[in-house]
């Protein structure tokens, strides 16, 4: 028959457990593996002008001027983050989410973090 917890909360080992954990906040942009930074976008194409529309804890949600065909939407979202992340355009790629609209975008530019990302990502929106 196991044992009951006391009436007071967690045994011991559990407490020190919850307070070794780090606590890490759910963000759009992540470090990669192998030290690239992924971004999680929302992509709503068909928009008059390009824009970032909003920072949500799971995706950036970004209007891209450009209509969903023959990967013209893709082609213009991985310019118009370059701009906006003021790297190179080669330095954004598409990774996954070639046919949907929430996609997963590359950043391989030397000298950026996920905070600076995350920074200029915030200031294009307000």
């Amino acid at each position: 028959m196991p044992k009951k917890q006391s009436a007071r909360g967690r045994g011991k080992a559990e407490k020190a457990r919850a307070t070794t954990e780090p606590v890490t906040q759910a963000s759009p942009v992540t470090q990669g593996k192998d030290g690239s930074i992924l971004v999680a976008i929302h992509a709503k194409p068909g928009a008059k002008a390009n824009a970032i529309t909003d920072v949500t804890a799971e995706t950036v949600g970004v209007q891209i001027a450009a209509p969903p065909a023959e990967g013209e939407a893709n082609a213009e979202l991985c310019r118009y983050l370059a701009a906006v992340l003021e790297v190179k355009k080669s330095a954004v790629s598409l990774e996954r989410g070639a046919k949907s609209r929430e996609k997963s975008v590359r950043v391989d530019a030397p000298g950026t973090t996920v905070d600076v990302i995350l920074q200029r990502i915030k200031a294009e929106t307000s």
